[in-house]
């Protein structure tokens, strides 16, 4: 599938009510409405039907993404978190 034309966002505002007819008839595989300033990609419409479908895989990327930033954290010792709740960090050591 190749990459549709960018719009300005004025021509996208009036190009939505053809969009819309396009996902009715064609679904998932209807070509998405791409637009932005200065015909620089910013914005896209989908299909409801490709968003729900892409959606296990979005949620994938995200927590995919907490991970690496979890991994990237300096551990900190236990005994640090036992004296933020309140206990004695001693018995943490």
């Amino acid at each position: 599938m190749a990459i549709s034309p960018v719009l300005p966002s004025g021509e996208a505002r009036t190009e939505l009510p053809k969009a819309l007819r396009r996902f009715r008839e064609e679904g998932a595989l209807a070509e998405p409405l791409i637009f932005g300033s200065h015909r620089r990609p910013e914005a896209v419409v989908i299909p409801f039907e490709l968003y729900v479908s892409l959606l296990p895989a979005i949620e994938e990327l995200e927590i995919a993404q907490l991970v690496r930033d979890r991994r990237a954290e300096k551990a900190r010792p236990l005994s640090e978190f036992a004296e933020e709740l309140g206990l004695n960090s001693a018995d943490y050591e």
